[in-house]
């Protein structure tokens, strides 16, 4: 994966901002730089190389502008406007992405692997939810056995250090919820969520050495703030 120049984001649209043109034959990808749905759909269209086929647009979600409800009726990010139509829901916006656009494959044709992706796929609501419920109860006690299946996971494939051997969407889906719950649980908790599980401290490190995750990474400080007023601000 070559080296990727970093891309220069433009500010998010609020309610003042100007709507782009509806199906002039751009492809867009209707975002928040600080959702990790939206993140994962940002990481496969840096990984595959489409900075230029796809165009961020970028939105305030505590000011979003009216028009968007009329682009995407759920209102909701992430959504694709891709050949005349729009798409939403992340894990089938980076499928999409990947099947439909140029740029090296992110899912492998091995059956074995494709069976336990999509096993992966399905167990990552369970993960999210285990993890931010426990935010107001035990962390420790009740974050260990989802990290613990992660980490077991980690061991199904030893041809490299990722979930399915080699670099998959199953990395991009999980890493971005990842990424958030260790600094929260480190800063707040005092977890070290790699702790006693190696395999899965290498996958966070070799994902770090990805330019396509690394530009869409989070301020920390920002996170914290964030997940502090969300989850912790009624104890």
């Amino acid at each position: 994966m070559a080296t990727l120049s970093k891309e220069i984001l433009l500010p998010p649209l609020d309610a003042t901002g100007v709507q782009p043109p509806l199906f002039d034959g751009t492809t867009r990808l209707y975002t928040c730089y600080t959702c990790p749905y939206c993140q994962r759909v940002w990481i496969t269209r840096n990984y595959k190389g489409l900075q230029e086929k796809i165009k961020l647009v970028p939105l305030n979600l505590q000011n979003r502008p009216a028009w968007y409800k009329d682009v995407y009726p759920s209102n909701k990010v992430p959504s694709l406007e891709h050949n005349g139509k729009i798409i939403g829901e992340s894990l089938d916006l980076i499928k999409y992405v990947d099947s439909n656009f140029e740029g090296p494959s992110l899912f492998p044709d091995d059956p074995e692997k494709k069976k336990f992706g999509e096993e992966l796929f399905s167990y990552i609501d369970t993960f999210v939810r285990t993890v931010f419920s426990s935010f107001k109860g035990d962390p420790a006690k009740e974050t260990g056995p989802v990290f613990d299946y992660l980490e077991n996971a980690l061991h199904k494939f030893d041809d490299g250090p990722f979930f399915l051997g080699q670099f998959s969407l199953v990395d991009i889906a999980y890493i971005t919820f990842v990424e958030r719950f260790q600094i929260f649980l480190s800063e707040v908790f005092k977890i070290d969520i790699t702790a006693g599980r190696p395999k899965l401290a290498v996958w966070i490190e070799e994902l770090n050495k990805i330019d396509a995750y690394t530009q869409t990474k989070i301020d920390p400080k920002e996170l914290v703030e964030n997940y502090k007023n969300r989850f912790l601000a009624q104890q």
